[in-house]
């Protein structure tokens, strides 16, 4: 598909997805879209593999009569094998285009024939429930609560209610996935962009969920720098998933995905959005729990770990944790009101000693004193994990305008004497009311990080010793002087020209004395 296929299809989905922007919040209506283009995925993969299993026996999988026994018998054996390879099941009837059709058709005014309410919520319930006993049980466990049909906010009564979900249904059936060309990440794509739509239109609240595309790059290129596959990716704070699935975009080649989401609609977008982009049910391991009070995945560490946690988040700091392994050896607890380094700890815990880590934080992060500034001091001086300091341009992410930095860490490093410091916060383009990085923005700063390049005003590899000097406080202009120097000032030309200046003044005076004369009044002056 086409750039400008491709284009068209983004659009075509930001279309119908504001045919529910009347009726509620962004965030309601992003819930109903995603939800109904993701069973429409499902729906076309079932058809596809339906299609393959009976292709020696000729038959159609819309064609099989479900209610009798031959029926019954080929939908048995398409449901054993769909649920090893796909982790769900449809029936023929419960695909998208038929209950879509089933909608659309023509009824006469007293025919409910066309109400699909109800069956549309056994369908989802069924998805669900095809799963139950099965590996991908947690995977599907309720993927679609979100997609609330009895609200109010879809209509006031169930006809009105029927009649938009029947519209967006039909809208969405006339449009091509083109799922059954394997070397496509259309949809994937698409659903990407509305994704970042919904973040970008709706403020803080939709914001919190998504790392921008531009800053997700960054962080997949630094964390597979010199790496040509990872067994695994984790990310602690995985919102939508767009991260995770920017490190495999970006690597193309990622055995094991792992995150952990504490919001639950987010949690369900999050599966969604890897099952959408073809990431079997096998190779994901997303939990929906708070991820610093009751962590998921202690037992594992990755290759690759990425994070934007919620900035400055609070969270309860209790003195329990001092026994936790994670937090124990650095003496002190990140504060309450500031959980930014105990996200650090946390993916410290879980960093492969081979790994690379890459985690957005405010900038506060780089200079606060007290229990930060003691942990900051702990992870350079006693552990030199700390590899680089990255910062970015303010205004970049959704529903904030603070500055950002990016810290990068390993457990083994090649530049074990030095940190690198890059300053790219001058570089960016200005659209509307967001900043963005370039492509020629991502691409100097991972080769800066990259070959850890010393520029002026603009990267500088600093020595531990300097460091210490500035009694580990990172704040960038202390290593980067982006300081720009003003042109000397000529005095003798500024002295001319205020002579001059008095000149024009004196016979300006002049000819207004002139004027109040002959007008015969006092003069202002």
């Amino acid at each position: 598909m086409s750039d400008e296929q491709k284009k068209r299809l983004e659009q075509q989905l930001w279309a119908i997805a504001n045919e529910l922007r009347g009726k509620m919040d962004a965030d309601e209506f992003r819930d109903y879209i995603l939800g109904f283009i993701f069973y429409k995925y499902l729906s076309e993969r079932m058809a596809i593999f339906a299609k393959e299993e009976l292709k020696e026996d000729g038959l159609q999988y819309t064609d099989i009569k479900e209610e009798n026994d031959e029926g019954q018998d080929y939908l048995a054996a398409i449901k054993e094998a769909a649920i090893e390879s796909l982790g769900y099941f449809l029936k023929p009837s419960e695909l998208f285009g038929e209950i879509a059709k089933k909608g659309n058709r023509e009824t006469d005014k007293e025919s409910q024939s066309n109400f699909i309410l109800d069956d549309l919520a056994k369908i989802l319930k069924n998805i669900e429930s095809s799963t139950m006993g099965t590996e991908s049980e947690d995977d599907f466990d309720d993927l679609f609560s979100d997609l609330d049909l009895t609200s109010q906010k879809l209509g006031r009564t169930e006809t009105a209610k029927n009649t938009l979900i029947v519209k967006v249904l039909g809208h969405l059936d006339q449009i091509d996935f083109s799922l059954d060309d394997p070397k496509s990440d259309v949809l994937g794509d698409a659903y990407e962009y509305l994704i970042g739509q919904f973040a970008s239109g709706a403020g803080k609240k939709a914001g919190e969920f998504y790392t921008p595309q531009q800053v997700s790059t960054v962080l997949a290129k630094i964390v597979t720098t010199g790496k040509t596959r990872l067994k695994s990716v984790y990310d602690p704070t995985c919102g939508s998933g767009s991260l995770l699935l920017r490190v495999n975009k970006e690597i193309g080649d990622v055995t094991g995905f792992y995150g952990q989401e504490l919001n639950r609609t987010t949690y369900n977008l999050a599966r969604m959005n890897m099952i959408l982009h073809g990431i079997h049910y096998q190779a994901f391991d997303i939990k929906q729990e708070d991820t610093l009070e009751h962590p998921q995945h202690l037992d594992q560490q990755f290759e690759a770990v990425v994070a934007n946690p919620p900035f400055s988040s609070h969270w309860s700091a209790n003195s329990l944790l001092m026994g936790d392994d994670r937090f124990s050896q650095y003496g002190k607890l990140a504060p309450k009101t500031k959980a930014d380094f105990a996200f650090v700890q946390h993916m410290i815990s879980q960093l492969a000693d081979n790994g690379i880590m890459a985690v957005v934080l405010p900038h506060g992060v780089l200079f606060r004193g007290s229990s930060e500034g003691h942990i900051r001091k702990y992870l350079i001086e006693n552990k030199n994990y700390l590899d680089a300091v990255i910062g970015l341009p303010a205004n970049i992410f959704f529903g904030t305008s603070i500055p950002t930095c990016i810290l990068v860490f390993k457990k083994c490093r090649e530049a074990d004497n030095t940190i690198l410091f890059i300053d790219a916060s001058a570089h960016f383009e200005k659209k509307k009311n967001q900043n963005y990085l370039r492509d020629q923005d991502i691409d100097k700063l991972i080769h800066t990080f990259q070959q850890r390049i010393v520029e002026d005003k603009y990267s500088y590899c600093a020595s531990l010793d300097e460091v210490k000097e500035n009694d580990y406080n990172l704040n960038i202009p202390r290593y980067v002087d982006t300081f720009e120097e003003e042109e000397p000032i000529n005095l003798q030309a500024v002295a001319s020209e205020l002579i001059g200046l008095d000149k024009e003044i004196s016979l300006t005076d002049g000819k207004i004395a002139d004027f109040c004369k002959q007008l015969n009044i006092s003069t202002p002056f």
